[in-house]
């Protein structure tokens, strides 16, 4: 009899044991679902081949109003798009993987989950300047125009061939003759600012210009020799 309870205890004792990591597994389980069910509402959405929707649409309208894509604007990611998105990374110097990530799309000018609509890390001056360039630069120019050339002016700022700050690359030697001209002494109207600010917040309608020439105006060969990517009003944008 007594071998008898000690048998049922032991069984008892196994049966709650057996529970308590039953338990155990399924709590854990449920903490990992939750941790990747809040991994996965924070990472940024990727636009890719066989993506649908508003933000591949804006993808679509963005790289036909740069030459690049052709296609249908459906909001669907297709092989056409695809081929434009790795176009538009070759031409700006981004990894060229045709997904429209938080990058791209920041260059694209689109806003995502992930993207940011502050002032990029620039200071107050730093806006400051790159309007007062943008005003002297592109005066009479479309706005799209006017973005174009701050847009250039940060291209430089990222790029390894230019100076890594805003007023480096305005103030490099020979860049921008508007700085030793009475244009330079003319305070950005607005309009110029606003500019300037859609600039750094990612509009680039320039797909990744570094150059900027007016054909009327210049003389410099060396500068006809670069590769163009698009024409902006009296502007020619290459890289």
């Amino acid at each position: 009899m007594i071998y008898t309870v000690r048998k049922i205890s032991i069984q008892n004792k196994k049966i709650k044991l057996l529970w308590q990591i039953v338990a155990i597994v399924l709590v854990n389980a449920f903490v990992i679902t939750i941790i990747a069910f809040a991994a996965s509402r924070s990472s940024p959405t990727l636009s890719r081949l066989g993506s649908r929707g508003e933000e591949v649409r804006q993808v679509q309208t963005k790289l036909k109003s740069l030459g690049l894509y052709t296609g249908s604007v459906d909001g669907i990611y297709g092989t056409g798009t695809q081929k434009a998105v790795r176009q538009f990374q070759k031409n700006c110097g981004l990894t060229v993987d045709g997904i429209a990530g938080p990058k791209t799309l920041l260059y694209l000018g689109i806003t995502s989950g992930s993207s940011s609509s502050s002032s990029g890390g620039y200071s107050s001056s730093d806006i400051y300047l790159l309007a007062k360039v943008i005003g002297a630069e592109s005066r009479g120019e479309s706005y799209t125009g006017q973005v174009a050339v701050g847009a250039v002016v940060l291209n430089r700022v990222r790029h390894s061939s230019f100076p890594d700050t805003i007023s480096g690359v305005v103030y490099q030697s020979g860049a921008f003759s508007c700085v030793n001209d009475s244009n330079w002494n003319v305070e950005p109207n607005e309009t110029a600012k606003k500019a300037a600010r859609d600039a750094i917040n990612g509009w680039d309608p320039t797909g990744g210009a570094i150059y900027y020439y007016n054909p009327a105006k210049t003389s410099n060969q060396w500068i006809r020799t670069r590769p163009v990517i698009t024409t902006i009003g009296k502007h020619v944008f290459c890289r």
